[in-house]
């Protein structure tokens, strides 16, 4: 990604998911809503905690350890 991207606010608060017919629908902060097939939102749930550790790790965070 590039560097503009971050150039936006970032937010500690968790996103809601709910399944409805089949979806799973998120809504997040700043107006971010959106819905995906569960396939997809296995893939997105597997990157975000990657990218979690990752972030992490880049931070000093609680999983900065060697495991």
């Amino acid at each position: 990604m590039d560097d503009k991207h971050f150039e936006k606010p970032t937010y500690d608060e968790p996103s809601s998911v709910a399944a409805e017919q089949g979806d799973v629908i998120v809504d997040g902060p700043d107006a971010v809503a959106l819905t995906i097939t569960p396939e997809a939102a296995r893939e997105t749930a597997k990157r975000l905690l990657e990218q979690a550790e990752e972030a992490e790790k880049q931070s000093g965070g609680p999983d900065s350890q060697p495991r």
